[in-house]
């Protein structure tokens, strides 16, 4: 990392939030570093490129609102690519690179991207023959010494060199179209919420970091997930238009997780709860020979988190943890801070920024306690990219928004996460709920990770299926599967207990830290699936 510089005045109330001001009153402080490599992008520099890169884009003619789409791994060149298109009015969308080529191809082309940008080693994934880009048909690929094939994209650098600092228009804040995960379907695109306003006029993510977790210019925030996440990028970008530094990881690895912390003096993390379970099951002697007593916020959501991993991580890490429960979609936002926690554990917390509702299967509201589908009134206008239906069934007759969560409230209003209803288990008439079923098996020592699922039955309609990962692979088998069927036995009632375990080597889980039961319930609904004939 550079030398600090001087602490910078207090920016003014009125003053515009973006890299540009950080650039021009402390250019030499870092904006990112590239855990992995060391390499590092100073604010001076994150806003030359970016600006640089904004230019060259409006250029080739993509007007405001326009689409591009970003497959990149976590470096560097993600910012400035990501702010090129904050700063130029433009919608940048970014792709996971673990899809396949028909995947990936299905995004940038369903999207309307008109520019691509990726590395020599992706370019194959979104090649001409898969991804069909709008005009006017821009792709480009960063620096990478690994040989690829890329023909039919301009180096990224080149295009930087010769373009302009000068803005070919005034400078229109832009907008993220992330796609959903696809866990439960084909992933379909989340239109913002957005105005063409002043760049500089700042996100609604940016007010609530710094008044509900305390970032400032000061912070160092570690991501270990990947860019091409919403929270990852979003919160990312929000420590850089705060004025504070980014330390991004190419993957989740959980020694070196701890070793960052150390070596940057992180102060704020994000994270989801397989990195807690991750973290826990590490040896004594590697949990505590790192210093991490920088930390000042741990953040995590995405998915439920087990009661007994989060009292684990508040106990080692002290009430520094905090959750919110959110989505891409952008309709709500709860948050719970860790004295909140620890008086009802379990809850992610009381709404923030709308309403919050719980609707039985009739559409009437539900009073305290009782379970049913979450929906939020008040928030954003919620839109899929290209699907009026799917738009349609994520509002109800008043105009409430969900993601199809099912949750419940207690009599303060705290809201209390049950699952999907798209995971939701009915056998014999009777609703069982698969978090809960997880959240006791991925306590177990001998498990590494579970998803529990509903396969058919012939008389109950489905029966409980446990998945699991175990953690030594010569132990999976017919007396650990009995050892994990009597564990659930003492801590769940009869009916919640799965009725057969299959040990796989590894579950369909996302990099974000989601399980993609969509692949296990389809593979067990054809007969494919594990321990099946």
């Amino acid at each position: 990392m550079s030398e600090p510089e001087p602490t910078a005045a207090p920016l003014a109330p009125n003053e515009p939030l973006h890299i540009g001001v950080h650039a021009r009153r402390t250019p030499n402080k870092v904006a990112a570093i590239e855990a992995a490599t060391g390499r590092t992008r100073t604010y001076a520099e994150l806003d030359d490129r970016s600006a640089r890169l904004a230019h060259a884009l409006v250029g080739f003619g993509i007007d405001l609102a326009g689409h591009v789409a970003a497959m990149l791994g976590n470096q560097l060149e993600y910012f400035d690519v990501a702010w090129a298109t904050q700063r130029s009015g433009l919608w940048l969308t970014p792709v996971n690179w673990h899809l396949t080529p028909a995947e990936a191809g299905y995004i940038v082309t369903d999207c309307e991207a008109q520019a691509l940008i990726t590395t020599p080693t992706l370019a194959p994934t979104v090649g001409a023959d898969v991804a069909e880009l709008a005009a006017p048909g821009i792709r480009l690929v960063t620096d990478d010494a690994r040989p690829a094939d890329t023909a039919g994209f301009e180096p990224l650098e080149g295009v930087l060199a010769g373009a302009s600092i000068d803005a070919r228009r005034p400078e229109i804040e832009g907008s993220l179209m992330f796609y959903s995960s696809g866990t439960t379907g084909r992933p379909k695109g989340i239109v913002p919420g957005w105005a063409p306003v002043p760049y500089g006029q700042g996100q609604g993510i940016d007010g609530l970091m710094k008044l509900v977790y305390g970032f400032s210019a000061d912070s160092i925030y570690l991501c270990p997930a990947p860019l091409y996440h919403a929270a990852p990028l979003g919160w990312s970008m929000g420590t850089q238009r705060i004025g504070g530094t980014v330390v991004v990881m190419d993957r989740f690895e959980p020694v070196e997780f701890l070793r960052l912390i150390e070596e940057f003096q992180v102060t704020h993390v994000q994270m989801v709860p397989t990195m807690f379970v991750r973290l826990l099951k590490l040896d004594a002697p590697d949990r505590n020979r790192f210093d991490l007593s920088s930390l000042r916020c741990v953040i995590h959501a995405a998915a439920p988190c087990p009661v007994d991993v989060k009292a684990q991580m508040l106990d080692w890490f002290g009430p520094i943890i905090y959750e919110y429960y959110a989505a891409s979609e952008g309709i709500g936002f709860t948050a719970i801070s860790p004295e909140e926690w620890r008086a009802r554990p379990g809850s992610v917390g009381k709404s923030l920024t709308a309403t919050l509702h719980i609707t039985g299967d009739d559409g009437e509201e539900l009073p305290a306690h009782a379970i049913g589908t979450v929906y939020f009134e008040g928030s954003r206008n919620l839109k899929y990219h290209n699907d009026p239906e799917k738009t349609a069934q994520a509002h109800d007759h008043r105009g409430w928004s969900t993601v199809g969560d099912l949750g419940w409230v207690d009599d303060e209003g705290y809201l209390y996460l049950s699952d999907r209803r798209t995971n939701l288990i009915i056998s014999g008439g009777v609703n069982i709920y698969p978090q809960e079923i997880e959240d006791v098996l991925v306590m177990h020592p001998a498990v590494t990770d579970v998803a529990v699922i509903g396969i058919p039955d012939a008389e109950m309609g489905q029966q409980v299926k446990a998945v699991v990962q175990a953690a030594d692979p010569a132990a999976a088998g017919a007396a650990l599967a009995a050892e994990l069927l009597a564990f659930c036995r003492s801590r769940l009632a009869g009916f919640k207990c799965p009725r057969s375990l299959d040990f796989v080597d590894e579950l369909p889980r996302l990099p974000t830290g989601k399980l993609a039961k969509r692949l296990l319930i389809d593979q067990y609904a054809a007969g494919t699936g594990v321990g099946q004939p």
